[in-house]
């Protein structure tokens, strides 16, 4: 629900039309203040995730549901690290939607790398997301109270975080922002390094006063993550299995 009469996107749009000529270029920090002296009640992390969001070629566009066409989110076009100009519908084709890119896979190096730690990492990937998709609809299974961070079209799932992205972002009963850790196989030590750095992450970019709590969710976790977690205050361990159950229907 948008905190003003009008949706954080169209915002940016008036921003964009007061501010930018068509082949200028700006980085998230120039919107900001802006916002600060009309709209200081959105949340800085709110105006960068949808500045990302609104670019066409963006491929964190797959993460958002929301952004389809005529949706109005097709604004801009990045051109590297926080660096985007307004979108040339003549010069840089036609917008990525969800559909389109969920068929290419992994579209960064980043999006690889936390898939798994074994050498069947590209394999995992899909169990990876079938593992990623229940949990986010089911996170209460982890813990009662337990859900899916989500503000003005902005979803945990998949959270983009400093250029990488969190498994998932939630928000326990208490309101302490939660991040998950997901490994479809093993849970080694080095996953403790993984999610302390989004944990850093959200807690020196969102507005936030709560601690911020890290849960690793793996098919097994090792001796050695349990040790590693064990000098750590706010981080969870937990393991999950699959069943299946078959039943004739003639």
């Amino acid at each position: 629900m948008p905190i003003y009469d009008r949706p954080t996107k169209t915002l940016l749009a008036d921003w964009a039309k007061d501010h930018l000529k068509p082949t200028q270029t700006f980085s998230k920090s120039d919107v900001m203040p802006w916002f600060t002296a009309n709209y200081p009640k959105i949340k800085r992390n709110t105006i960068a995730s949808h500045v990302e969001s609104m670019s066409i070629n963006n491929p964190i566009r797959r993460h958002h549901a929301t952004v389809q066409p005529g949706s109005g989110h097709d604004l801009f076009f990045k051109l590297g690290k926080d660096r985007y100009r307004l979108w040339n519908r003549d010069a840089d084709g036609q917008p990525l939607y969800k559909a389109e890119m969920e068929k290419l896979g992994p579209s960064t190096a980043e999006e690889v790398e936390e898939v798994g730690d074994s050498d069947e990492a590209g394999s995992e990937f899909a169990y990876e997301r079938d593992l990623q998709n229940y949990l986010a609809k089911n996170l209460h299974r982890i813990e009662p109270g337990l859900r899916l961070y989500d503000e003005e079209e902005i979803s945990g799932l998949e959270y983009p975080a400093g250029g990488r992205y969190i498994d998932i972002l939630a928000v326990d009963a208490q309101g302490s922002l939660v991040v998950v850790e997901l490994k479809v196989s093993r849970g080694y030590d080095r996953v403790i390094g993984q999610l302390l750095r989004y944990m850093s992450w959200v807690e020196q970019n969102m507005e936030t006063t709560k601690p911020v709590r890290g849960i690793i969710v793996a098919k097994e976790i090792t001796d050695d993550l349990k040790l590693a977690a064990s000098r750590i205050a706010g981080v969870q361990l937990i393991e999950y299995e699959i069943e299946f159950k078959l039943r004739p229907v003639r």
